[in-house]
């Protein structure tokens, strides 16, 4: 891999994304599993700096992210990956209902919240008390949401389960279609 630009400045949105779609070009070709984008991809999302995300593509040919002022996303070889729709939007407004502020925050919140004290445990910076933090801030939660959270948390997995399986059945297709073309 070329040298990074910079190593030490701040990535911009734009590259982030050019580094995301860079990555999913190596998917795509079979470098990396399903299980490693899922990494690194996480990895390039919390980047700071040009040098943190350069780290993740040393190991993979081009295509590679791009720094700087053209740091565009690269246009897609293939189409893009199909979005499951809802059948209806009455569905949607039923499955999903309307939450005030308060509870979004507290929706944002709980898993940054349980991360950051399973963090500063294992790192030893807090005692186990600090769990009980995730875990009020949880109740509090459950609170705000009642049964309906307890619904839509199972839908956005089954949801999310779903996505993934169209997703490894299309990359499976993909790899087919590419070794009938060689």
């Amino acid at each position: 891999m070329t040298e990074v630009p910079s190593p030490q400045l701040r990535i911009s949105d734009q590259e982030r994304e050019s580094a995301l779609h860079a990555l999913g070009e190596h998917m795509s070709a079979g470098r990396i599993d399903i299980d490693e984008f899922g990494e690194r991809s996480a990895r390039i999302t919390a980047a700071k700096t040009r040098g943190e995300v350069g780290e993740l593509f040393t190991d993979l040919p081009a295509p590679h992210p791009v720094f700087g002022a053209g740091a565009a996303p690269q246009p897609a070889a293939a189409p893009p990956m199909p979005v499951p729709q809802p059948a209806a939007s009455g569905e949607v407004a039923a499955r999903q209902p309307e939450w005030s502020a308060g509870q979004r925050a507290v929706a944002a919140l709980v898993p940054l919240v349980w991360i950051a004290a399973i963090a500063l445990i294992a790192t030893g910076t807090a005692g186990w008390p600090v769990i009980f933090a995730p875990i009020a801030l949880t109740a509090v939660g459950r609170a705000l949401w009642g049964k309906g959270f307890e619904h839509h948390d199972h839908h956005h997995h089954d949801r999310h389960r779903e996505r993934r399986e169209e997703f490894r059945a299309m990359r499976d297709e993909h790899r087919r279609q590419r070794r009938l073309d060689r």
